[in-house]
């Protein structure tokens, strides 16, 4: 996967443009949207495609909200940036939105999440090149064949959280997606555990991931 494909969203988008949420209702994930970002993990590469995207589930229907499509180099976001994801059809490679903008290409790997675990409050996908390397296949990995923001990539998710210890990791490496990392949880713990990560590489010159080895 090339770095200039992201951002193209690769599912049948039903996007019903409408009014903004309430600031309230975007403020924590801005918040800590703005804290991935200065770390590096959203962001935009060098010909101007952004990577990374955040999202949270706004109620017990399902739906969540996130970042929209086409958003990761603005350093800061208003509610103008977010979309909410009311419904997702897998098998039909389809997603419906609504808001001011569409929904990140990569919903439908969020929608999988929120589906499969009702605890989920939270999804973030983020990048960086050295934990991708350094994780991949030493924590659950997606199928290589399965690229980002398409069924199979999200039956791919399913698929681990089935099979291996990624409920209680709640970190996972998208093989298919050179550079990119899921996390989820609670958004808090979501974000400490990326910037921990990031951090803990960045102090040992990705040689050691202390309480993240090979091993664990």
């Amino acid at each position: 996967m090339l770095p200039s494909e992201e951002g193209y969203v690769k599912y049948k988008a039903h996007w019903t443009p409408g009014p903004p949420l309430p600031a309230a209702h975007t403020q924590a994930l801005g918040e800590a949207r703005q804290r991935l970002y200065r770390a590096g993990l959203i962001g935009v590469y060098p010909d101007g495609v952004g990577y990374g995207n955040l999202s949270s589930r706004l109620d017990a229907t399902g739906r969540f909200v996130i970042t929209g499509t086409a958003t990761g180099h603005l350093p800061a976001l208003t509610p103008m940036h977010y979309a909410v994801v009311t419904h997702v059809e897998t098998d039909a490679n389809a997603l419906w939105c609504e808001g001011p903008i569409a929904a990140s290409s990569e919903s439908m790997s969020h929608a999988a999440l929120y589906a499969a675990c009702p605890w989920v409050q939270a999804v973030a996908h983020v990048h960086h090149q050295g934990l991708w390397e350094r994780l991949l296949h030493h924590y659950p990995t997606t199928a290589a064949e399965a690229a980002y923001g398409t069924p199979a990539m999200a039956r791919s998710i399913v698929h681990l959280l089935r099979t291996t210890d990624l409920p209680q990791r709640r970190l996972l490496v998208m093989h298919g997606h050179k550079e990119g990392l899921i996390a989820f949880g609670e958004l808090e713990e979501t974000v400490e555990l990326l910037l921990h990560l990031a951090h803990t590489f960045q102090q040992s010159g990705g040689t050691v991931l202390h309480g993240f080895t090979p091993e664990d």
